[in-house]
């Protein structure tokens, strides 16, 4: 195996290159994977754009489909040459969040305060999947092995954005019988409005102003597409529940206006399910708040992960309850993720998802 590789360097904001890298040393519960397929997500736009710190020199990435290439010492029950998918949170099993069972919010430390650091360590606090190689730390805990009936593209969504939307949902604690409105259609949106379906809404309002992306959220299970840039999506949701308002409103871009939009058109007692990733602080409408008496709960997931997320999510895929394969609409080689970030990054050319393979 060669000494260096190939990784998506964060050099400072508004620079994302591909450079030589030495490939990662493992430890005794670490794993090494050689990258097939990964992607690009928003977050690493934010992190391109200097809205979310990261370290210079830091491989970026988190979405990573490989293959075994080493195993430590202590990693027991997994094969080298075996496939496998680990989760953008990659949470080690035995820390105080992972034992009350928030494993997205593994890493947080005394050094870091009340700061929610989470199991987010790819592309964040460590090495990230755009790159030949990826370590994987405590591998036992996030190793899920992909079944041979699926390509890398079917699972490539599962590590994070499948991962998130579905968190949305499910925070959202929606029954079946509910209406749901969910604002924005990118790709974390459509597995939220996916999500939804799949827990039972039977009205679910999906909200956005790109042709293509209302094209697929119907695909993906919305009923009723708003186009936001025509018509006010708060007041065309109120006549379609006829003043009720949404039993659930999802979040899935990161706005004050989004938020406030979901806060507006829930119902008393409703429930706003935030995904968003937000650059400043938020403010709270006093009357779409009814001053704090509106029974509303106001709840916020990240990315969950884990080996046993990963199977879940598989399993979906491969009972074929879901099929993401339309989120990926550009496919590109690693060596070209600098054109890619730029296709990305602008949201040209209808794009959705970019599959980059090594």
């Amino acid at each position: 195996m060669a000494e260096k590789m190939k990784a998506a360097l964060f050099i400072e904001p508004g620079r994302i290159v591909l450079d030589d890298k030495p490939v990662p040393d493992i430890g005794p519960n670490d794993a090494l994977i050689r990258i097939t397929t990964t992607t690009i997500c928003g977050t690493d736009i934010h992190i391109l754009k200097g809205e979310y710190p990261v370290e210079r020199g830091l491989t970026i990435g988190h979405e990573p489909v490989g293959i075994i290439e080493k195993l430590g010492s202590n990693v027991a029950g997994y094969e080298e040459g075996q496939r496998v998918i680990a989760g953008a949170i990659c949470p080690s099993g035995y820390s105080n969040a992972c034992l009350e069972g928030l494993h997205s919010q593994d890493g947080q430390s005394a050094a870091h305060g009340l700061k929610p650091l989470g199991g987010w360590r790819f592309g964040n606090t460590i090495d990230g999947s755009q790159a030949e190689y990826l370590r994987v730390p405590d591998a036992m805990a996030n190793l899920a092995p992909v079944p041979d009936a699926l390509t890398d593209e079917q699972v490539l969504m599962c590590p994070d954005i499948m991962s998130t939307g579905f968190a949305g949902a499910e925070a959202a604690n929606i029954k079946i019988g509910d209406t749901v409105a969910v604002f924005a259609q990118g790709p974390i949106g459509l597995c939220a409005t996916a999500g939804a379906r799949l827990r039972g809404a039977t009205t679910i309002i999906a909200v956005d102003r790109v042709r293509e992306r209302m094209d697929v959220s119907q695909k993906l299970g919305a009923d009723v597409v708003i186009d936001f840039s025509k018509s006010d999506p708060v007041d065309e949701i109120l006549k379609l529940t006829n003043g009720r308002g949404v039993d659930a409103a999802i979040e899935a871009l990161g706005l004050q206006s989004t938020f406030e939009a979901c806060l507006r058109v829930l119902k008393p007692g409703g429930t706003l399910s935030s995904l968003g990733v937000y650059s400043s602080d938020l403010k709270i409408p006093l009357d779409a708040f009814c001053a704090g008496l509106g029974d509303h709960r106001i709840v916020t997931s990240l990315c969950p992960g884990g080996k046993e997320r990963m199977r879940r999510l598989m399993n979906v895929i491969e009972a074929e309850r879901l099929d993401l394969k339309p989120l990926v609409t550009h496919h590109y080689k690693l060596d070209q993720i600098e054109e890619a970030y730029d296709l990305f990054g602008n949201q040209r050319d209808g794009v959705l998802k970019v599959a980059i393979s090594t």
